[in-house]
């Protein structure tokens, strides 16, 4: 008999432009969230020690405006290519959009809007849990150490700490894709660089990304709905 082979390992990054195509906002496009809002008033670690109220009220917009839209195509296709690979999403984004549509290994890099934690202590484990997005936090809201409950996401001035994770995904992938992000946001950005030379690696988005990526990656110079399809061409053949 024969073993059956190992499914090649995909992993896929991916950034707000996926998220787009659901009607979520991206960050940094001319009509983006930091072109209508102070980032550093309302997503910075200093910015919620200044005035938390304002901040959990703008977390809790964005919670609310996660039940208002579904995963598209583009979330979808990475969904079904877990037939053929072990595929692993590496997301900046904050949404439950991949999991939504079934991909199974999803690492968030900037932390996860379902969930709520600690404002003394975010990476503590016993005050991590998943908090109805339609419920708002509210001020006075306690963690289980008595702490403010908070957002669990990544703020401006707080580190990644999925970073070291998703660093060793990336080395250990046999196929690298990027989809949907600026590469401007560091440190997340810096894993386009992390990926072993002799691996295929791609990049989805319809803006010039070329002063951000080598010449090794194959372009697909389409929103991510589209992309997604030429690169399932790419990869099934």
């Amino acid at each position: 008999m024969h073993k059956l082979s190992k499914k090649r390992k995909l992993v896929v990054f991916t950034g707000a432009g996926i998220s787009a195509e659901s009607g979520l906002a991206t960050f940094r496009d001319k009509d983006g969230l930091w072109n209508k809002y102070d980032s550093s008033r309302l997503a910075s670690i200093g910015g919620w020690k200044a005035n938390p109220e304002l901040v959990l009220d703008f977390y809790n917009y964005r919670r609310k405006r996660l039940l208002e839209v579904e995963p598209n195509h583009a979330h979808q296709v990475l969904a079904e290519l877990e037939k053929a690979y072990d595929v692993t999403i590496l997301t900046q984004n904050v949404d439950n959009l991949h999991e939504r549509a079934g991909s199974g290994h999803v690492i968030h890099l900037h932390g996860e809007l379902t969930k709520v934690t600690s404002s003394k202590n975010k990476l503590d484990p016993n005050c991590i849990k998943e908090y109805p997005l339609d419920k708002p936090i509210k001020m006075g809201d306690k963690a289980e150490d008595g702490s403010q409950l908070r957002p669990f996401v990544v703020w401006f001035g707080e580190s990644v700490y999925a970073m070291e994770v998703a660093m060793d995904y990336v080395k250990a992938a046999d196929i690298f894709v990027v989809i949907g992000t600026s590469l401007e946001v560091n440190p997340a950005a810096t894993l386009v660089y992390r990926a072993r030379p002799e691996i295929p690696c791609y990049v989805i988005d319809p803006t010039d990304l070329s002063d951000k990526v080598t010449e090794r990656f194959v372009r697909i110079k389409e929103v991510a709905t589209k992309g997604v399809e030429k690169l399932r061409e790419e990869l099934m053949r």
